[in-house]
């Protein structure tokens, strides 16, 4: 797992326009709060996209920009923004690979079954690619506010 104070990990990833989002575009210019998150239009996926867009001017106030990232497709993405009206951007990791570097695609038990399964994470990451807030496993319910709050003390 990944800890406050280390370099983030440098990912490349198609977000729902299949154009490639990289970390390096704000390299200087904007904090990056990168969210994990299990499946596009669940309960508790859709309370946390919905709780983001709600506060995306704040966190542009901020010099900050909020990026989703699941591993459905750059479709289910265009989907999912178009229902709820949404105005962040979701990275589609297809391959796992930005979910594997971020340490969130995890074993768990769920009703005594074991699968793998993104654990709802968020990484606030500095303008200068520093991770300087991580939280794993993060429950939907007022998160998005919580991670605000951590954005303007920097």
């Amino acid at each position: 797992m990944l800890e406050n104070q280390q370099k983030a990990p440098l990912f490349s990833s198609p977000n729902q326009l299949n154009e490639l989002v990289n970390l390096s575009d704000y390299a200087g210019k904007k904090n990056v709060v990168l969210y994990f998150y299990p499946k596009d239009d669940t309960p508790g996926c859709t309370i946390e996209a919905n709780d983001f867009t709600k506060l995306a001017e704040e966190f542009d106030k901020y010099d900050t920009v909020v990026i989703g990232v699941s591993k459905d497709s750059c479709q289910s993405h265009v989907e999912f923004i178009n229902k709820f009206g949404l105005k962040i951007d979701l990275l589609a990791d297809t391959s796992g690979e930005l979910c594997e570097s971020y340490g969130v695609w995890q074993e768990r038990d769920k009703n005594g079954v074991k699968s793998m399964a993104i654990l709802r994470s968020t990484f606030i990451i500095d303008k200068e690619g520093t991770l300087v807030d991580v939280a794993y496993g993060v429950t939907p319910d007022n998160h998005a506010q919580e991670v605000l709050e951590k954005v303007k003390s920097l």
